[in-house]
């Protein structure tokens, strides 16, 4: 039968000899000043990918389960900064709700590749995404990309979200995988691109053109706007064309980050001689 004392440490959280269950430091908060995931990374592929990744500064702090730690050591050998915690823990370091999967690394973020060096020389396929704010959707584009082999991503200084947190999540390590250019204005960076040998068609659902028949096999950079908002005129005025993406279904639009899938898928399949 148990004790008074044992029935009072369950109640506390104690487990029978004195042990108590890890919880991570008693003075974590649950909302940190960095909980918006600005400088978070989380979940294994973006974490793995972070890592290996040669470009980047050794991580501030990883947070890993054991059975993620030991896979870490094994993958990568030594980690000074890896502290093994308990789930929980990692969850509370970060926004409510993230997918953590058991890993999570605080980092410098990734420097971007200037616009010049991400063009030259001009091959295949580039994105560019004109106030595309939504981490998720920009998440799943860079995926995309990183799938059908695309060149690198162009996105504003301003009006883009960091490529962190949830974003680097949804990315699946796209982030690391894929080079990206950040400009202060779109319209002057498809300039360089153009001096470059590049040539850019717009998606716009209203444009009278088929994608399939805008695309021509040279260099090409394909120009996304924002959901609701599309193109702004002069980022739209700065494409050799603008094209649509046929729908015989009727519906009437696309999600944005489901348009630049097919988007790449068409610009990247070899073109019939």
């Amino acid at each position: 039968m148990s004790s008074s004392h044992e029935r009072n440490d369950r109640k506390r959280g104690h487990r029978p000899g004195g042990e108590r269950p890890f919880r991570g430091p008693r003075s974590a908060p649950r909302a940190r000043p960095d909980a918006s995931g600005a400088e978070w990374l989380w979940g294994w592929h973006a974490v793995t990918a972070a890592l290996a990744n040669p470009r980047r500064e050794p991580p501030r702090r990883i947070l890993a389960s054991a059975e993620r730690a030991r896979e870490l050591v094994e993958r990568f050998g030594a980690l000074k900064t890896i502290e093994t915690v308990e789930p929980a823990y990692i969850g509370q370091q970060l926004p409510a709700g993230a997918a953590h999967q058991g890993v999570a690394m605080k980092t410098a973020p990734l420097d971007p590749t200037p616009i010049e060096e991400l063009g030259a020389p001009a091959e295949g396929v580039l994105l560019m995404l004109d106030q595309v704010t939504d981490p998720q959707n920009v998440g799943a584009i860079l995926r995309s990309a990183a799938a059908f082999g695309a060149r690198g991503l162009v996105l504003q200084d301003r009006h883009a979200p960091a490529l962190t947190g949830a974003l680097a999540k949804a990315a699946a390590g796209a982030v690391d995988a894929l080079p990206h250019a950040r400009v202060t204005n779109l319209s002057r960076a498809l300039e360089t691109l153009a001096d470059l040998g590049w040539r850019a068609v717009g998606l716009d659902g209203a444009a009278e053109i088929d994608l399939e028949d805008a695309l021509d096999g040279r260099p090409t950079v394909l120009v996304l706007g924002s959901e609701g908002e599309g193109l702004r005129r002069l980022v739209a005025e700065h494409c050799d064309v603008l094209a649509r993406i046929p729908m015989p279904g009727g519906f009437e639009s696309l999600n944005v980050s489901a348009a630049a899938a097919v988007a790449l898928y068409a610009a990247t399949r070899p073109r019939k001689s």
